[in-house]
């Protein structure tokens, strides 16, 4: 196996393992009647994969700007992985006593967001991605200067505004899709959401770089 396929099956196999935390961390959201404790839950799934080295679209998409060219075909194969992983995690979950109201919650979520404009989607979808280029961008910011705690709320706060406002992750709305039993119709929404994702991702990047030097 060449290092370019080894690489390329690296990144699915890790986008894979993204996809189902993100599927825990939405299904913890649905099941939580309190909106607060529920959008602090989610983000275990996005402290995880922060923590492991897994791979989230969302969490890639803003260093498009700082990187080469192939580095967005290493980011659009992310984004497959975590669908494919977000598909596994909602059919297991089928699979148990939580599936009626995980369905239920799910619907409801999937009515609301592509009965949307596609301006209004594009637009959440940006504010999460600048969210959660933020809450990557915290990390690694953190990782260097040891602040563990403040690691902790870096990366929570942002995924927290995010659910509270009702913004649009791609990767958490595939996994409702995939739950809601609205695959493939709803397609083309996760698209246009992960659309706005790299828009707002990639928002401050890229002001960077252009911006005069300090």
């Amino acid at each position: 196996m060449n290092k370019q396929v080894k690489k390329f099956t690296q990144i699915i196999f890790n986008a894979v393992l993204s996809g189902i935390m993100i599927s825990v961390g939405g299904a913890v959201y649905l099941l939580c009647d309190n909106k607060i404790m529920g959008s602090f839950l989610f983000s275990f799934g996005l402290f995880t994969i922060v923590q492991r080295g897994f791979a989230l679209y969302t969490g890639k998409v803003g260093y498009i700007p700082e990187n080469s060219p192939g580095y967005i075909l290493e980011t659009f194969i992310t984004l497959v992985g975590n669908i494919i992983g977000t598909a596994f995690g909602a059919i297991l979950l089928q699979q148990t006593r939580f599936s009626g109201s995980l369905r239920d919650k799910a619907a409801a979520s999937m009515e609301i967001k592509t009965g949307d404009s596609i301006a209004s989607q594009l637009i959440l979808g940006a504010f999460c991605g600048m969210l959660m280029y933020l809450a990557v961008d915290n990390a690694k910011e953190c990782r260097k200067k040891n602040a563990d705690m403040s690691l902790v709320f870096g990366v929570c706060l942002p995924v927290m505004i995010f659910i509270i406002c009702g913004f649009n992750h791609s990767i958490a709305d595939a996994f409702y899709m995939f739950t809601a039993g609205t695959f493939p119709d709803d397609l083309l929404y996760i698209f246009t959401i992960a659309a706005g994702n790299a828009a707002g991702g990639m928002m401050i990047p890229f002001i960077r770089k252009i911006s005069p030097a300090q």
